[in-house]
């Protein structure tokens, strides 16, 4: 679909956009004559002024509607869906923004502020009268950091030979450590060839349920399989799980110990998302003061979440250093992601979950629309599925939400192979109340909507059942002597997505360079290490799937008698068929109307709802004609509602069809790339070197490993 276009006032929304683009707006203090510097930020003039802050659902029905309304500049949530994405609004100037840029919403939460003392006054009643949840710690309430430590070193002390306490490569923009903790038999071993679970929380530093649904696995791995539960014995010998409960550490102690004000307001400390770095972009008098007593207030620091090098630069990240969404100074110039990166880059992360909140949501690759479907579709589509069956989430595509460029899981997926999930936790909130958000979620309990089907925590475990499964990773066989060290390495450069510019355009893309290495020490003999693919899914090419039947013929639309007034609508229906009679890839709607010389007078928009009465898309704009494409249309009854926006009547009154394409063949680029297979003594004596290719699902026989191979 193409973007939306404003119907009225459009020289003030181009200023607008503009300026919220280039964060160009007044000061906190009230000072204009800024344009052309990204010094005053139309955040920073959101001083608190008595206005109640509202949550409200922007009626954005397709991908490129949620697109847009983020490029808006406004304080947008994660929490979207089919029919829309949800902004907090601060003030009339953000309601207006919305309105000129041609978009209707929904008021769902009133008052923000009154929200967050309901949520406080429930986390304490909770608290109170019950001695103990059924969480496996037993937790009745949100953790501060320091309990988050020590827990991790509680578990570590209470089962010592099924855990190995973790601190990340890199130490925080304030100087502290990532901690986490693996799991599994012999965990001091880490470099016993198993394959990798890794669950992480709190990249954002208000997201705090994210973090309670990660130790609270550890928890419960280790809790199973002392009392002798069969799956987390046999899972706990043949991988490992690795848990980084909080990544944004600065930001998580900020937000977890601020004075609560629950309006998303500047100061509004709680409800800070990112972590505690300057960019260079930064002004000079918004650089002074502490991480949690600034002049810029929350907004000072980079989202880590937007930071990965994979496609950093791109759509549904900002370039404007005050944005919630800041993307940072450059691809990974973050010491949190960079941390989490090299992790990854040394382990065989076969499966990986970054938690968040909030949405509902099981997210996979790709994270962009541009960048086509993963090869390995079907294998993550079958997990995500699996997944939300145990939570009632939504499982798709990330990009099915909106563009997200630089995010964990598309970093890691097309550069390491290992498959990679977003969990969007919870439906209400950032935080909301810990009964609901943590105990409801993680168990499956009322009144989350997963209750009675095993909630996160059975999510979890078929992760880590997938991370071991070797049908979805790679396998290398051999021979070694004892303590000698088995690797596979390799060294890539990838591209990020062209970068976009404070100014709208975009520059080429940036090369970033990634060194993938994993170990295995030998214990003598043959052994069993296992590994993600050799070729990284980049460069494999896109998943498609070859027709089976001819697409449907198309359907000329009847247009109902008469005319709606303008503001109403008109409705018809097609039904679409299926398999095995046809194949449809694709299913296309266009209607068009005559052409006027001002496209303004006369203007149809259109709205398509599925078999299942959810919308599937919309013809929105001032284009004419309007089309609608839906990828892989489900059989059933389809509804397009035709609404007179402005001017439509007899003479311009409009006509339509459905046309049908095939599916998208598959387009494999036969590219292979190879690990580098080396062995090294116990000195670290380079003994023998060869290229391995293996294939995800294969397992490779290399005989002997140290053995030179002659040319």
């Amino acid at each position: 679909m193409s973007p939306r276009i404003p119907r009225a006032g459009a020289t003030r929304l181009a200023t607008v956009t503009a300026l919220v683009a280039a964060g160009l707006a007044a000061t906190a203090a009230g000072a204009t004559g800024n344009a052309g510097r990204d010094d005053a930020p139309r955040e920073l003039a959101r001083a608190a002024d008595g206005d109640t802050t509202q949550i409200v659902m922007v009626k954005a029905p397709t991908v490129a509607d949620r697109n847009e309304v983020i490029d808006l500049g406004l304080d947008v949530t994660e929490h979207a869906d089919k029919r829309g994405i949800e902004v907090v609004l601060h003030d009339a100037e953000d309601a207006q923004t919305l309105r000129d840029a041609g978009f209707s919403w929904r008021v769902t939460v009133k008052d923000l502020d009154a929200l967050m003392k309901k949520n406080r006054k429930a986390d304490r009643e909770y608290a109170a009268s019950v001695a103990e949840s059924g969480l496996p710690s037993g937790r009745t309430s949100y953790r501060t950091y320091d309990d988050y430590l020590s827990d991790l070193d509680q578990l570590a002390s209470d089962y010592p030979s099924l855990t190995r306490p973790l601190t990340l490569a890199n130490k925080t923009v304030l100087g502290e450590d990532i901690r986490g903790i693996e799991v599994t038999v012999d965990a001091d071993n880490v470099t016993d060839g198993k394959p990798v679970f890794l669950l992480m929380g709190a990249h954002h530093a208000r997201e705090w349920p994210s973090a309670e649904h990660t130790i609270e696995f550890a928890f419960d791995l280790l809790q199973s399989y002392t009392a002798g539960d069969a799956r987390a014995r046999d899972l706990l010998s043949r991988s490992r799980v690795i848990l980084v409960p909080v990544v944004n550490v600065d930001g998580f102690k900020i937000s977890r110990t601020a004075a609560p004000l629950g309006d998303f307001s500047l100061f509004d400390y709680e409800m800070k998302r990112k972590n505690c770095s300057i960019s260079a972009n930064t002004p000079a008098q918004y650089r002074t003061g502490s991480c949690d007593d600034n002049p810029a207030g929350r907004l000072r620091g980079t989202d880590l979440n937007r930071n990965y090098p994979g496609f950093w630069g791109g759509g549904g990240a900002s370039p404007s250093w005050s944005s919630d969404t800041y993307r940072g100074d450059a691809p990974g110039s973050e010491p949190e992601s960079d941390a989490v990166r090299k992790l990854i880059s040394e382990r065989a992360v076969t499966v990986m979950i970054s938690n968040h909140t909030y949405s509902n949501l099981v997210l996979r690759p790709p994270a962009i629309a541009t960048t086509g479907l993963a090869i390995d579709e079907p294998e993550l589509k079958a997990l995500g599925d699996a997944m939300a069956s145990k939570n009632d989430y939504v499982s798709q595509a990330s990009y099915q939400l909106y563009d997200t460029s630089g995010s964990t899981e598309d970093w890691s997926y097309w550069i390491t192979g290992g498959f990679g999930y977003t969990f969007e936790i919870g439906d209400e909130g950032f935080h909301p109340a810990y009964e609901e958000a943590v105990v409801g979620e993680y168990l499956g309990l009322a009144p989350a909507d997963g209750a009675g089907l095993g909630g996160n925590r059975e999510a979890y475990w078929l992760a880590t059942e997938a991370a071991a499964d070797r049908d979805l990773h790679s396998v290398i066989r051999g021979t070694a002597p004892a303590k000698h060290t088995v690797s596979v390495s390799k060294t890539v450069t990838s591209e990020t997505s062209p970068v976009i510019q404070l100014n709208g355009t975009t520059s080429a893309p940036l090369l970033y360079t990634d060194n993938l290495r994993t170990d295995y020490t030998s214990t003598g003999g043959r052994f069993t290490f296992d590994v993600n693919p050799s070729t990284r899914p980049l460069v494999m090419g896109r998943y498609g799937r070859e027709a089976q039947a001819p697409p449907q013929a198309p359907i000329t639309l009847t247009n109902p008698a008469g005319v709606p007034a303008v503001g109403a609508s008109e409705f018809v229906t097609f039904d679409v068929q299926g398999m095995p009679t046809v194949d449809n890839g694709f299913l296309v709607v266009s209607v068009n109307w005559p052409a006027t010389a001002d496209p303004e007078a006369q203007d149809w928009d259109f709205f398509l709802t599925g078999p299942d009465g959810e919308p599937v898309g919309s013809g929105a704009t001032l284009a004419n004609p309007e089309v609608i494409r839906i990828p892989d249309p489900q059989p059933g009854t389809y509804t397009l509602e035709a609404n007179n926006y402005a001017g439509g009547s007899a003479q311009y009154d409009w006509s339509g069809s459905v046309s049908f394409e095939g599916p998208t063949p598959p387009s494999p680029t036969g590219t292979k790339e190879a690990w580098l297979l080396s062995c090294a003594d116990k000195r670290g004596n380079v003994l023998a070197t060869r290229e391995v290719i293996v294939d995800r699902g294969e397992t490779i026989d290399v005989g002997n490993a140290c053995k030179r191979v002659k040319d």
